[in-house]
């Protein structure tokens, strides 16, 4: 697989890496720290991203975007990952929403959602998993009912990333239950609504964690009252839309490109004790860049197929199974060497970088669809028999 990133590519990370030295603090530790100040800063970035039509470049112009390649566009989720992310929680409007309200959305909704996210002005949350229905998300309680011409929801959300920051959530409920009338599977009966987070229906609920503030929540509807205008796609048919939500989402997520920085940055940061190493960490060290560029290359495949036009969730769920392997096992590598680094600044760094790293990575089996679901989706492809 030989995939060209196109002549400007050099060229972008190269701004993309001066930006990121000039307009974020020195060894910015991400958006979602106990500081308030990292969330300031990484929504200040995301603006000068956009002043520069850089956060959402393969965007059409009349969206807001650039018109650039996907290429380009992967190269800033590249740097972006490689560097402790620092859009914050941007990233969800630009990979998947953006993109999927062009695909599902009408030209009001396109209107009003696209051209806030392109400025870098508005964050999004995903209200998806319910408790008791996670992996298998279509067995969700949420229910929305008819009331006239509107829609009346209530129900419960959990694990909702960016809940207490966001302005927006993407919605998935049930609008009519199995068994009423064509709905036969409970895939079918769902529904996407476009829903702001500051309606008074709506309570939010933080988690706390060891991943810290912000990341994980629970969402209550207490009779949201929402119209037509809200749906996005048809009614009862939603489950299509999340087929192709996931393959955004999970492709969006350039871990490996952080794994490779960190595995990358090891000899420095031991300095001469890189030496002093066991051969077999070594091995492992030299095998999870390997792997690396493995799942980079899975990356670029779900890429270059979405950019001809097409969703292959088969594709997107190998990615998957790979950068999470990745995730966690270069962690548990990453984690027996920094505990031989020096006592210096720069170790000091490393050990940090590394830390948050594994925090992260021990969620990496479970969020953005389980392994085991991934693995089931692979297989389904994979035995799939043309009709």
């Amino acid at each position: 697989m030989d995939f060209e990133m196109g002549p400007r590519a050099d060229e972008l990370r190269g701004q993309l890496r001066e930006l990121i030295g000039d307009e974020l603090p020195e060894r910015f530790p991400g958006a979602f720290t106990d500081d308030p100040t990292d969330l300031a800063a990484a929504q200040r970035f995301c603006r000068v991203l956009a002043e520069r039509d850089l956060l959402c470049l393969s965007w059409p112009e009349e969206f807001g975007g650039a018109g650039a390649s996907v290429w380009e566009q992967t190269v800033v989720r590249e740097e972006m990952w490689a560097h402790h992310e620092p859009r914050g929680a941007q990233y969800m409007g630009v990979n998947w929403v953006g993109p999927i309200i062009m695909r599902h959305g009408t030209s009001e909704q396109q209107r009003s959602h696209l051209p806030p996210i392109a400025a870098g002005e508005v964050i999004w949350c995903q209200g998806f998993s319910e408790p008791e229905a996670g992996s298998d998300l279509a067995s969700l309680r949420t229910y929305a009912r008819r009331d006239g011409d509107s829609w009346v929801i209530n129900g419960q959300k959990i694990w909702t990333s960016y809940a207490t920051m966001a302005q927006w959530c993407f919605l998935l409920a049930r609008t009519t239950r199995v068994g009423d009338g064509a709905v036969t599977k409970k895939q079918q009966g769902l529904t996407i609504f476009l829903v702001p987070m500051d309606n008074p229906a709506i309570k939010v609920r933080p988690i706390r964690t060891m991943m810290g503030p912000h990341h994980l929540n629970e969402v209550f509807f207490d009779d949201l009252r929402v119209t037509d205008a809200d749906v996005l796609g048809e009614v009862d048919a939603g489950w299509s839309i999340v087929a192709d939500v996931m393959a955004f989402e999970r492709v969006g997520i350039a871990r490996y490109a952080r794994c490779e920085r960190l595995l990358a940055a090891a000899p420095e940061a031991l300095g001469q004790r890189w030496d002093d190493l066991p051969a077999e960490l070594i091995a492992r060290w030299v095998r999870m860049l390997t792997h690396c560029r493995r799942a980079r290359l899975m990356a670029y495949r779900v890429v270059a197929l979405q950019a001809g036009g097409r969703i292959a969730p088969g594709d997107a769920s190998a990615y998957r199974i790979a950068v999470t392997r990745l995730d966690q096992e270069s962690a548990e590598v990453l984690m027996e060497i920094a505990a031989e680094a020096p006592d210096d600044p720069e170790a000091q760094w490393f050990r940090a970088e590394v830390e948050d790293h594994w925090r992260y990575s021990q969620a990496a089996t479970v969020s953005s669809g389980s392994i085991e679901m991934q693995r089931i989706l692979l297989s389904r492809a994979l035995l799939a028999v043309p009709r």
